[in-house]
């Protein structure tokens, strides 16, 4: 073990080192966005780059976006902690984009403006389905904004020694404020920018560390597994499956919930949705998500890798035993291989990451309060696009503090980022996925349907998370001393499920047929034909985008 690796409250590596290369990853991406800001003059430019980027540059946006602190640290670290078990994450974010490219991308594009309640409205009564798309989809950002943020405190703990809770809410609060000044200053083409260097950074400095921990191997993986296994919690098996959701039939359950949350939930996160908006044709949509899924998927394959080499080189105890607990095993791993300079990159590539994807969800956010409920119901469109993008702009700063005080307690709670944005993914699959798929392919589906579909499943997925371990009741992680529950002293849990995705989806769908069906509410056929054929041909896509 190196010398200045020191105990679980102490820092990793050069603070300075550290401090210096997050700067300048803040201040490179500070100076992109604010000369991006230069070319927003309407609302098209602020909540969709002015639809001129190019498929390809999408598709890294996409990636960029999609690829979150999560995948890079909470993915890493599980798989570092449970082997097998771990990688299923990546699995199920990869396979989801199939259900996002074959049933969603090109469709929501033809048909929308900004935002997914521009689809979800088109051929229903304005005011209550915009509201409701609202709603879902600040929820689905909040849950994702806490996992990033706890995230980025629990990154920025490790690497610059920051002890005690008042100083780790200091840190969130921080990230939260940079976060704000993204959105307010750039807008999507800012965002876009950060997000397509932060991709390109991000696999390449996967890649390195890929290639790296094979050659301590030469290139064996059953060396490099054999050596996982060797260092492993006693007892567990990281190569087989079960480490993690193997012990009973509940967990077993849990892992059946959490696979259906993460397969379908890709389609329904709204961020991801408006990422198709921003590019010129159906074409370009269709590109930017195969871009995604290849980025994506060799980017999973990489973090196979830097999993099992955390729990090779540095093991599960040392791992756990860090501030950030899983979260730590990447930043571990960067400085067990190549001392402070790796590690400083590394963390600086995790936390330009978090920067990006935090931005990417305030503008959805803010984009979705300001157009679908301010500008759209409260205003019935009679407002000009500047008032809606300053109601966006004050939104995001409302939306951050929110972001804030919620990371602060799932950072003091330990809690893995993986699993909190599989939280978001099963809120995601329950309120939004079931209303998107009837809107586009069910001629009968009514406002009622939509309504009882989006609002059933997103408060049957937040009372279930509310009463699950995942809020209060989990047992005491021996490794931390604490529970992996948001309240460590109580205990008003029933729900024996961490993830509701298999109660709460199913239900969606049921809601939303049985609320058409027992509608009075006619459908009108003349708007389902348009929105019909300007969902599979493009005609008319336009006309929405001029309107």
């Amino acid at each position: 073990m190196p010398e200045n690796v020191l105990a679980a409250d102490a820092t990793i590596g050069s603070p300075a080192v550290n401090i210096s290369i997050f700067g300048a990853f803040v201040l490179v991406t500070l100076v992109i966005t604010f000369r991006a800001s230069r070319n927003n003059k309407s609302a098209a430019d602020y909540y969709a780059a002015g639809r001129n980027i190019s498929g390809t540059q999408n598709g890294l946006a996409i990636a960029g976006d999609y690829l979150s602190a999560a995948s890079f640290l909470g993915i890493a670290g599980a798989i570092a902690v449970y082997g097998y078990d771990g990688f299923l994450y990546s699995i199920g974010f990869l396979v989801a984009w199939l259900v996002a490219l074959l049933l969603v991308a090109e469709l929501m594009r033809n048909t929308a403006r900004y935002t997914m309640a521009d689809v979800l409205a088109f051929r229903m009564r304005q005011g209550p389905v915009r509201t409701a798309a609202a709603i879902s989809t600040l929820a689905v950002s909040l849950f994702y904004l806490l996992a990033q943020m706890a995230g980025a405190g629990g990154l920025v703990t490790l690497l610059l020694g920051v002890t005690g809770e008042a100083a780790q809410a200091l840190v969130v609060v921080l990230v939260g404020a940079l976060m704000i000044i993204y959105v307010l200053v750039g807008g999507m083409r800012g965002t876009t920018y950060v997000q397509i260097i932060k991709a390109t950074l991000l696999i390449a400095g996967a890649l390195v560390m890929t290639l790296w921990v094979l050659t301590k191997f030469g290139f064996n993986l059953s060396s490099l597994l054999g050596d996982a296994q060797a260092l492993a919690v006693e007892g567990r098996d990281v190569t087989a499956p079960g480490a993690q959701y193997g012990a009973s039939s509940t967990s077993k359950l849990d892992f059946v919930s959490l696979g259906l949350a993460l397969v379908l939930g890709t389609a329904g996160l709204p961020h991801v949705l408006m990422r198709f908006y921003t590019v010129p044709t159906a074409k370009d949509a269709r590109r930017s998500v195969v871009w995604a899924i290849w980025l994506i998927g060799i980017f999973y394959l990489f973090s196979l890798v830097i999993g099992y080499g955390a729990g090779a080189l540095v093991g599960p105890e040392r791992i756990l035993g860090a501030p950030g607990a899983v979260n730590s095993a990447a930043p571990l791993l960067a400085f067990e291989l190549g001392g402070t300079i790796l590690l400083g990159i590394i963390a600086g590539v995790a936390f330009a990451t978090i920067l990006a994807v935090v931005a990417g969800l305030t503008i959805t956010a803010s984009a979705s309060f300001a157009h679908d409920v301010y500008a759209s119901v409260i205003k019935k469109g009679q407002v000009s696009p500047n008032g809606e993008v300053r109601v966006a702009r004050i939104t995001a700063v409302v939306i951050g503090a929110i972001s804030i005080g919620l990371g602060i307690l799932a950072l003091q709670a330990g809690l893995n980022i993986a699993f909190l944005v599989a939280l978001a993914f099963a809120v995601a699959a329950s309120a939004n996925l079931p209303t998107i798929l009837y809107t586009l392919f069910w001629k009968r589906f009514t406002t009622q349907g939509a309504l009882w579909s989006m609002y059933g499943g997103l408060i049957t997925c937040l009372v279930l998370i509310v009463f699950s371990p995942v809020v209060s009741g989990a047992p005491v992680n021996p490794a931390t001393g604490l529970s992996p529950s948001l309240f460590q002293d109580v205990d008003f849990s029933w729900f024996p499920l961490n993830n509701p995705g298999i109660i709460s989806i199913p239900l969606s769908f049921f809601l939303g047929w049985l609320g058409t069906i027992l509608s009075k509410e006619k459908p009108d056929l003349d708007k389902n034909a348009e929105l019909e054929v300007r969902s599979l041909t493009g005609i008319g896509a336009e006309k929405a985008v001029q309107h």
